[in-house]
């Protein structure tokens, strides 16, 4: 939240600031006005012009491969505010903030925000009171000094303020800076979205079936993961609908639209289950615009399966009324594991379905003139979709990233044991045996730059296809599948050459009270990263990968 009391005078920001809308013609700009600040005992100023605001220092999301001043990004009125360390920059001891400790945000293209101990006053400065810096010994290099503005004291003697470049400062130490004043709509860049990653992964696996798996009361099912709008938690509050079949069990609101919960347990005749912080909503689409929200026992996994392992419905089985939703039926674990695979298009044509999407409607008919959103299905057109992102949201420790779905080939646990590959490179945490192929694994923490954590049951396996070859990411756990729209997507800083190709946008969420960051798959991996891992695993000339998967298996 900004501090009202320290923000600028509107006459004194720059033309570039976010707040000169044109009424401020009345007023003078005082290009002699200065900002004043303290950094680890010492004192600096900065001309008022380009200085926007000046805020308390806000809660940070981190950014992985950007430089060590970058503290992380904030969230500034839906804005993406990188936050900078001056104390790091200046390499001073650390301090923690405290109440008087403030960012100066500061318009270099974008809006940066730069931490400082504590900010002083708005000063007028006369041109003779600023001389050159060459001479002053300070803990921040003259090349980042414009100038000294030295001040009388009442007992006769001077304060010294040293003013900052803070162009020059940025330059030093991001070296994609250059690339920051660019509209952030640049998210949208053809070829640049993993849209022609997924297309030729698409082409790549047509010969599988790529599944979200999920149980209802102990039985594994499996939705065609093209059908699968997005997957959320079970709300604690559900609306619920007068004279409607007990597997509809109500509405809540999902983005300012309604979306109709049905109850898999009820619709299939299974016995009831209280809910639980397990129980997941499969978001599907109706076929002419809309949603439904398939309440499940619980999300399981992410799954890539040769089309040869799913087997057409028993006749016997398929014939019957009561099993029409079910397609196929997929055999993993050498036959140990059975996976029921359910058509979406089957599943709508239920009659169960078909009452309670006809008992929403009607509700939402009777109900239009009295509420702020309605889910006829006559006014639910599928305006948006094509301009949202699908995505699969992972934590690593606090933050969050998101990956597109469709670069994702598999979510699976991550096994007890990581068998190591002799002559592998050092960033391999191991190789785990995936349905009898060699699957090497590495570790999301240490591939971004973060601190190690011990193995526990929460974490996940997310494999992609890169340069060809499969391989894994074990990240702390897998949070959520969403569609994000287009609009909530901005393009994230470029802070470092690495970070800007990996890390290119930046999704603002639930009120733009929380950033995800979201990846590209294809820089995972550096070139140089790809060749290594494939020669030690496919070109290896002993059987040394070989060997391995006979261990793991």
């Amino acid at each position: 939240m900004s501090d009202p009391t320290l923000t600028p005078p509107r006459a004194a920001l720059g033309a570039g600031s976010d707040t000169d809308d044109g009424d401020d013609a009345g007023f003078t700009r005082h290009d002699n006005q200065f900002v004043t600040f303290s950094v680890a005992g010492e004192m600096f100023a900065v001309p008022m012009g380009p200085v926007q605001e000046i805020i308390r220092v806000p809660e940070v999301a981190r950014l992985p491969l950007a430089p060590a001043v970058l503290d992380g990004l904030a969230n500034l009125r839906g804005r993406v505010l990188p936050i900078i360390n001056l104390r790091r920059l200046f390499q001073c001891e650390p301090q923690a903030h405290d109440d008087a400790t403030r960012a100066v945000v500061i318009n270099l293209g974008q809006p940066l925000g730069f931490v400082v101990d504590r900010v002083a006053s708005v000063l007028s400065v006369e041109p003779h009171e600023i001389e050159p810096a060459s001479a002053i010994q300070s803990i921040v290099s003259a090349d980042y000094l414009t100038g000294v503005i030295k001040r009388p004291r009442s007992d006769g003697g001077l304060d010294l303020l040293m003013t900052l470049d803070f162009g020059r400062l940025v330059d030093s130490h991001f070296a994609a800076i250059d690339r920051l004043g660019r509209d952030d709509g640049r998210g949208a860049r053809s070829g640049e979205d993993g849209s022609d990653a997924a297309d030729a992964q698409d082409d790549a696996g047509s010969d599988e079936l790529r599944l979200v798996s999920f149980s209802v009361a102990g039985q594994e099912y499996g939705i065609d993961i093209a059908d699968v709008q997005e997957i959320v938690q079970l709300p604690e509050h559900i609306t619920a609908l007068p004279n409607v079949a007990h597997h509809v069990l109500g509405l809540i609101s999902l983005r300012q639209r309604l979306l109709p919960l049905v109850s898999l347990r009820g619709l299939f005749g299974l016995p009831d289950e209280d809910p639980s912080e397990h129980h997941r909503i499969v978001v599907i689409a109706l076929p002419a615009g809309g949603q439904v929200g398939l309440v499940t026992d619980a999300v399981k996994e992410v799954l890539s399966i040769p089309r040869s392992q799913a087997d057409a419905m028993p006749g016997i089985l398929a014939a019957d009324s009561q099993m029409q939703e079910f397609s196929s039926i997929c055999r993993l674990d050498e036959g140990k594991r059975l996976v029921s695979i359910i058509a979406t298009d089957r599943l709508l044509g239920l009659s169960g379905m078909r009452d309670a999407l006809s008992a929403m409607a009607s509700h939402d008919a009777a109900h239009q003139e009295n509420t702020a959103v309605t889910t006829h299905r006559s006014e639910i057109e599928p305006d948006s979709n094509d301009d949202d992102t699908q995505v699969v949201i992972f934590r690593l420790g606090a933050e969050e990233f998101a990956v597109p779905i469709m670069s994702v080939q598999e979510i699976v646990r991550v096994p007890d044991v990581l068998t190591k590959v002799p002559k592998t490179p050092h960033f391999i945490e191991g190789v785990i045996n995936l349905r009898g192929t060699v699957l090497p694994v590495i570790d999301q923490r240490t591939r971004l730059g973060l601190n190690a954590i011990e193995r526990n049951d929460g974490q996940r396996i997310m494999v992609y296809l890169l340069g060809g070859l499969r391989t894994g990411f074990i990240v702390d756990s897998v949070a959520e599948v969403l569609r994000i729209p287009r609009h909530q997507i901005a393009a994230a800083p470029d802070l470092s050459d690495e970070q800007s190709r990996l890390i290119s946008q930046v999704a603002k969420l639930d009120g733009d009270q929380r950033l995800v960051m979201l990846l590209d798959p294809n820089h995972l991996l550096q070139g140089r990263e790809m060749q290594a891992m494939s020669r030690a695993l496919t070109d290896s000339p002993t059987d040394e990968p070989a060997d391995a998967l006979a261990r793991a298996a």
